[in-house]
């Protein structure tokens, strides 16, 4: 930074400046009088290590920058501040807040106001006092703003991370947060709950014999014949592999028979590869229903849908068991 001149001695005026706006003190104009003008080229970054202090920008744009996660320092946390706003409040007015890292986005000119003389300013002077009020207010109203919008690019991300990339169904990670809340849930409640696991028959000589491109197809068909076939209140997860778990809160086993009878018929009867030029085996699946017993928690209702699906395997595959 540069020294040019006071402030005393510059061309600008106080009125110019959201942090005196309104405010013709004369005590104002002679705490400002000695305070250092300095010069700042773009793309500079502005050292602290005097200390705390206000910066007031009266030509050119800074920006606030954020550490990144690696120790450095990242993209900007904030828009541009420009010419008549201030950084470096916070950090005067509360010693634990660090000195905020500033960039210079446009060759600009500050206005240093030392720590000391801020408090005087504020001690001297209701109008100065009742700006910075107003700026603080801003700067939390715009805080806010942005972890909300953080929040919920979050949530966004969090919610992706439990979604199946290939099917769009549920994925195990969300099945293992989920499954044994809604299994206790049911018990308190007294109330049904019936799953049921579905297996792509004889699904892992298909992608050996027509590829894995073939086999994503598959399963991604398969899993829009599931959504379609149940309730807004269902729930449908890609188990793993070929596998996949529909969760029936409410139903009772016979309902849920019903249900996994209507997705077996379904499956059977869908069109997997109306477009491809040479023919492929017919597509069906196998299904396990297990409904909620006394005492059982959800791995032990897992083990039995699974222990009833490979009962239908046993059988013949292409159809239901319990």
């Amino acid at each position: 930074m540069e020294i040019s001149s006071t402030f005393g001695a510059s061309a600008f005026t106080i009125g110019d400046l959201q942090l005196f706006h309104n405010v013709d003190d004369l005590c104002v104009t002679k705490l400002l009088a000695d305070c250092k003008v300095v010069r700042v080229g773009a793309g500079q970054q502005i050292d602290n290590g005097a200390g705390a202090r206000l910066y007031v920008v009266l030509r050119g744009a800074l920006e606030l920058m954020q550490p990144d996660l690696h120790g450095g320092l990242s993209e900007s946390a904030s828009g541009g501040i420009v010419a008549g706003e201030c950084v470096g409040e916070l950090s005067v007015l509360d010693d634990e807040v660090p000195a905020p890292a500033i960039r210079v986005l446009q060759d600009a000119e500050l206005l240093l106001i030392e720590a000391d003389t801020l408090w005087r300013l504020i001690d001297e002077s209701n109008g100065v006092a009742r700006n910075l009020l107003r700026l603080l207010s801003f700067r939390i109203r715009a805080a806010n703003a942005q972890l909300r919008r953080r929040q919920k690019v979050g949530e966004f991300y969090r919610q992706l991370s439990l979604v199946d990339s290939l099917t769009g169904l549920q994925n195990r990670a969300w099945l293992d947060q989920h499954l044994s809340s809604m299994v206790e849930s049911t018990r308190l409640a007294d109330n049904p709950l019936s799953i049921i696991m579905v297996d792509i028959d004889h699904f892992k000589k298909f992608n050996d014999d027509y590829g894995h491109q073939a086999g994503d197809e598959v399963l991604k068909t398969a899993a829009r014949v599931l959504t379609k076939g149940l309730r807004p209140s269902d729930f449908a997860a890609r188990y793993g592999g070929e596998e996949m778990m529909v969760i029936l809160p409410g139903a009772s086993e016979d309902v849920a028979m019903r249900v996994a009878q209507r997705l077996c018929d379904g499956m059977r009867g869908t069109v997997f590869f109306s477009d491809m030029h040479r023919p492929l085996p017919h597509i069906t699946a196998s299904f396990g229903v297990a409904s909620l017993q006394p005492a059982q928690d959800a791995g032990a209702l897992v083990a039995a849908a699974d222990a009833a699906l490979y009962r239908a395997k046993r059988a013949g595959r292409n159809q239901v068991a319990h």
